[in-house]
């Protein structure tokens, strides 16, 4: 059994002693990221996921609390994340069209956008959409619940 499987079952075990029902538990392969998915369909979502996906980023740490307790370094084969109906698959899809939506108004106006304060994974995917653009430029301001993204423009030749 390979260590995604043990996650699974891990994940099992724990959405049973909570008492949530659960549909299925498969780990998600496409290719394309080198960090498995775990994608559990349920009906009891709003438990798992929280407000604001609290619960959700909970259940991450938990569990790969569990999974890397007692191993020295953290390698490879500990990366993983476990998603519930899909919400972090939309979040990262809204994150990354409100960033073009305000990245457009930034360069219209040619004005800073300041967004909403945002947790620090929602900032990464910010950022990420964003770097690519070159009269585009990120940071993140503020401090612990109150940090969030500004999003700046600039005019060729500055930086």
């Amino acid at each position: 059994m390979n260590n995604t499987e043990k996650i699974k079952d891990l994940l099992k075990e724990i959405l049973s002693k909570m008492n949530v029902s659960f549909e299925e538990i498969v780990v998600v392969d496409d290719g394309k990221s080198e960090t498995p998915k775990i994608s559990v369909k349920s009906s009891d979502s709003a438990l798992l996921i929280g407000v604001r996906g609290a619960n959700l980023f909970a259940l991450n740490h938990l569990l790969k609390r569990i999974v890397t307790k007692g191993k020295t370094e953290q390698n490879e084969e500990t990366k993983f994340f476990v998603d519930v109906n899909d919400y972090q698959v939309k979040l990262n899809e809204e994150l990354k069209n409100r960033a073009k939506i305000m990245s457009d108004r930034a360069r219209s106006f040619k004005v800073d956008v300041e967004l909403d304060p945002m947790s620090s994974y929602e900032r990464m995917i910010i950022h990420s959409a964003l770097q690519e653009q070159v009269d585009i430029k990120t940071e993140s301001k503020g401090f612990g619940k109150d940090r969030r993204v500004v999003i700046r423009y600039v005019e060729e030749g500055q930086s």
